[in-house]
């Protein structure tokens, strides 16, 4: 049975203990802040019983008392963190779990010398954070949140001054188009079809598999070189190319459906992956009628029919206005800061404008603060926006999008709006480290993880900010030992 930790009941000997982590005051490196506010929580009894009811609650409700003792919940929450705080992999962390001793010591699990080594397998750390969801990690960044300002307000009731902004979070796709994702369709066709009779031998009909696979692949690149190639006759040319590409498109397609039939289901497995092949014959359909109807008929797609990637289907064509980059694949992420640089909210838009969530993002956070100030750019204006704000908000800064009356350009004049306007560009650095953080390009597989992913970098971010104040707290309290003997004398 999983358990949260609570070290100073254990009876495992030569263990250190977290308390005592010593934490490096003097390094640029991120590690230190991460321990220092992982530390700082877990030995803050309130802030502590808080984190373990969140996971306690989302992990181990409903489950039996009984059985094999999994890794502790303090464990899972510590390496979670560190995967975003450091922006590395699983390999990476895998590495650190078993041979960084601050890491070791911060998780419970590092021992004196000569006593015996605890070791972490490498898929029992992706198994354990992959049960770390967004709605657990939505309630923790709100303790996280509401730790970091005990570290930093001087007044308990001070009021936040915010900023609103989006980003987009890449997904980690290729550039798409319908002739590309046609031959993706095909290849996951034909993997699903060499699965079957890897195991099972006695399907007959695709003595020439690795044929089909050359033949779809060399369709997609010629038809791909005539489009890239200039001169006289290109049109002709193109067509020429996508009737061969899609002939054998076709003829696939016809013979997938026809050796169904075929297939043995035995298992869960063997189910599974049937049902994967009618998704991929019928994602195969769809861009075979695609690219019929853009480069034969020349027709114009309208773009809710596109898909963008047959494996992130998630996945969104957004358009910016920027020159570089011009189009960005993926989805965008809306996050709102304080004047501490704390993310206090953050959400993935679907298929939503700036101005569409600032109502949403409103109710929340102005049941939660007093809100001084709030400033947004001109993507999130809208009039009843801007007045909804300023009944609760004593100053909202919200630039007008277009032309503005003679009242509108005095108001975006005055002193405070100028001010608190130049104030916002620090948003920017905010969504500058929550890059460098991991969130520039989404390496996790599916939309559940992908929103996993934004959580457990805003959460990371978070720490990393907060443990910042506190190194800078630690080293002025040893200045403060250090010089006030002199002082004395």
């Amino acid at each position: 049975m999983r358990q949260r930790f609570e070290q100073e009941h254990q009876t495992i000997l030569g263990l250190k203990q977290i308390s005592d982590t010593e934490i490096p005051t003097k390094s640029r490196d991120a590690v230190p802040k991460l321990l220092a506010t992982l530390k700082a929580i877990f030995i803050n009894p309130i802030f502590n019983q808080k984190i373990f009811k969140i996971l306690e609650e989302k992990l181990i409700k409903g489950k039996k008392y009984t059985g094999r003792k999994g890794m502790n919940l303090w464990q899972i929450f510590v390496l979670a963190q560190f995967r975003l705080g450091l922006n590395i992999s699983y390999d990476r962390l895998h590495h650190m779990a078993n041979y960084d001793s601050l890491l070791r010591q911060i998780m419970g699990v590092e021992t004196e010398f000569g006593f015996k080594k605890i070791e972490i397998e490498y898929q029992n750390i992706i198994d354990n954070v992959s049960l770390v969801d967004d709605e657990m990690l939505i309630e923790l960044n709100a303790v996280i949140v509401e730790f970091g300002h005990g570290a930093f307000k001087k007044k308990d009731m001070a009021a936040l001054d915010l900023k609103t902004d989006s980003f987009v979070l890449e997904s980690d796709v290729h550039f798409p188009t319908d002739y590309n994702l046609l031959w993706d369709c095909a290849r996951k066709c034909l993997d699903t079809v060499s699965y079957f009779l890897e195991k099972y031998p006695s399907i007959t009909g695709w003595r020439k598999i690795s044929n089909w696979y050359k033949e779809m692949k060399n369709g997609m690149r010629a038809l791909g070189q005539a489009k890239r190639s200039g001169g006289n006759g290109k049109e002709d040319r193109v067509k020429k190319e996508a009737e061969k590409y899609l002939v054998k498109a076709e003829v696939l397609k016809n013979k997938l459906i026809d050796s169904k039939a075929n297939n043995i289901i035995k298992d869960t497995q063997d189910l599974a992956n049937a049902v994967a092949l009618d998704r991929f014959i019928e994602l195969l359909n769809k861009h075979i009628d695609l690219v019929d109807r853009r480069l034969i008929k020349g027709e114009t797609i309208p773009h809710e029919e596109k898909i963008f990637s047959i494996f992130e289907d998630y996945t969104e064509w957004i358009n910016k206005g920027k020159l570089n980059p011009n189009v960005e694949l993926g989805k965008k992420i809306a996050i709102t800061t304080d004047q501490f640089h704390l993310i206090v909210d953050y959400r993935i838009m679907e298929h939503q404008a700036d101005s569409e969530i600032v109502e949403s993002i409103s109710e929340r956070l102005l049941a939660l603060f007093k809100i001084h100030s709030w400033s947004f750019d001109k993507g999130f204006y809208h009039k009843n926006n801007k007045s909804l704000l300023e009944k609760e908000v004593e100053k909202v800064i919200m630039p007008k999008k277009g032309k503005c009356n003679n009242q509108e350009k005095e108001e975006e004049r005055a002193k405070v709006f100028v001010k608190l306007r130049h104030k916002h560009s620090a948003i920017e650095s905010n969504i500058n480290e929550l890059e460098h953080r991991g969130l520039d390009r989404c390496p996790d597989r599916g939309y559940e993880h992908f929103k996993r992913y934004v959580g457990l970098a805003v959460c990371a971010y978070n720490l990393h900010r907060i443990g910042k104040q506190l190194i800078k707290d630690m080293r002025q309290e040893e200045d403060n030992k250090k010089y006030k003997p002199r002082l004395s004398a």
